[in-house]
């Protein structure tokens, strides 16, 4: 899935931080910190669904170059008989 960047990320961070701050500063009782953990392993989800890893650009790019190299390919070798190895110059994924 692509997805666009959002700019809440430091926010987010920053949220977490001050929360963590906030537990480990004052003893409280043990309801009041459930609702802090309650609530840190929520922000903890919202980090990690942010996170995802996405396609870069470069990725993009090379699998296009990849797939248009292969239509040619394709297609000089339904026109002619290739006589070498052509297809060794497809780059592997990695």
């Amino acid at each position: 899935m692509i997805t666009k960047k959002t700019p809440d990320g430091p926010r987010l961070q920053t949220v977490i931080d001050a929360l963590l701050t906030r537990m480990s500063e004052e003893d409280y009782d043990p309801e009041e910190y459930a609702k802090m953990l309650d609530q840190l392993t929520k922000l903890y989800k919202l980090k990690e669904i942010e996170s995802r890893e996405r396609v870069s650009k470069d990725t993009l790019v090379l699998v296009t170059a990849n797939l248009i190299g292969i239509v040619l390919i394709l297609g000089y070798e339904k026109a002619n008989v290739i006589t070498t190895k052509a297809l060794s110059f497809v780059t592997r994924l990695r």
